[in-house]
């Protein structure tokens, strides 16, 4: 088998701690493993350090992702040191670093650092402010969009990489012109585009009421795909919006590997490091019973390479039959471990297999178009 490389970690330097309480969050459970208020969950320095230590082991350092909770919440000078041991511990290779963050702590001090030290910024706005503030509020119940759309400015104006990363519900699926054309217009060039379902804490035998229905966001994927394509510049075939989702499709097409981790066949390509060095395989599965180990007792190489962690991976082949003689399986691998799991009406099924199915029977023509365009001029 294979060595696997470490090319991503993603880090939870406040764990679940943050300063929105979004309907959706899935990582705020994770209070039940970590309790306690916030600076009991605050990376420590030794843990920074062995952290980075860990990821220079080797001549292909890999990208540090750093997540929440709200990983700002931290504060300046923690993402200073980062940067000062990553420099060290790095002797002249690259250093790399994105944050995802709900923007509301972005001020020009942060926007000159991110800037500075050429961090790639995913940040999370739904669009308009009554789809974004229908569900990402505060502990107090207020809304945060006029902030977050006041942090993207500010990003854009400080010509930091700045991406959308808009979460897709039941309520902003029937909106995607109006979405998409807000994020155009705010300057976004690159958007991400994240369906939710979750399980109903009220009634675990169905997902909440605000989680996506399947058919309604093939619809969305549909039109979306529309005013991407209107967008592409066909004399230099560059498309002037990016949206992760068609990129990765078009990679797929053109028998590429693409970056949209649901798209590979296996899972457990990158790893997650909580606040205190325990690892996991999958932020979406950070569990007692899945943990791999914790960077003060192991290495992180080692545990990307576990046992464990392959038999992880492995768990995407434990599809239901349908998805083994689907034509579509070389493009969504049955989707992504956790659409399976957060409605029980599934069964073992993506939650998002009809929308996948909508979409490429309106897409493919298209794509095979566009990767037969790209294989000839690249």
């Amino acid at each position: 088998m294979p060595i696997k490389n470490l090319n991503t970690i993603l880090i939870k330097p406040t764990s679940w701690g943050c300063n929105l309480r979004c309907d959706y969050c899935f990582y705020l459970e994770k209070e039940e493993y970590y309790p306690g208020t916030l600076p009991e969950h605050r990376m420590s320095e030794e843990t920074l350090e062995e952290l980075v230590k860990q990821a220079y082991e080797r001549n292909d350092p890999p990208l540090f992702a750093w997540q929440g909770g709200e990983p700002t919440m931290m504060g300046l000078p923690f993402f200073r040191r980062a940067l000062e041991l990553q420099r060290h511990y790095a002797e002249g290779r690259p250093v790399q670093n994105t944050i995802q963050t709900n923007g509301i702590l972005i001020d020009e001090e942060w926007a000159n650092f991110l800037r500075i030290n050429k961090f790639l910024v995913g940040l999370s706005l739904d669009g308009k402010k009554t789809i974004h503030d229908a569900h990402r509020q505060d502990a107090s119940g207020e809304g945060s969009w006029l902030k977050v759309q006041k942090a993207a400015r500010l990003l854009m104006r400080k010509k930091v990489d700045v991406n959308a990363l808009a979460t897709v519900n039941a309520e902003s699926v029937h909106k995607p012109e109006e979405t998409y054309r807000f994020l155009k217009a705010l300057g976004f060039t690159f958007m991400q585009f994240i369906p939710i379902v979750e399980t109903d804490p009220e009634d675990t035998s169905k997902a909440t009421n605000w989680s996506v229905d399947p058919e309604d966001y093939g619809r969305f994927l549909c039109r979306i795909f529309d005013l991407w394509v209107k967008d592409i510049d066909m004399e230099q075939l560059k498309a002037k919006i990016s949206i992760r989702y068609f990129d990765s499709l078009l990679h797929t097409y053109l028998g590429k590997t693409p970056s949209d981790c649901t798209m590979v066949p296996e899972c457990g390509v990158y790893l997650v490091v909580e606040h205190n060095g325990d690892v996991f395989p999958c932020d979406f599965f950070v569990k007692p019973e899945l943990k791999l180990g914790n960077i003060h007792s192991g290495n992180l190489r080692t545990m990307l390479n576990s046992k464990k962690q392959t038999n992880f991976g492995r768990m995407k082949y434990d599809m239901v039959d349908e998805c083994r003689t689907c034509p579509w399986l070389n493009q969504c691998h049955g989707g992504c471990l956790k659409d399976r799991y957060r409605d029980p009406r599934d069964k073992g099924r993506s939650h998002f297999c009809l929308s996948t199915k909508i979409f490429l029977e309106y897409a493919d023509t298209k794509l095979q178009k566009l990767a037969n365009l790209y294989r000839k001029y690249y």
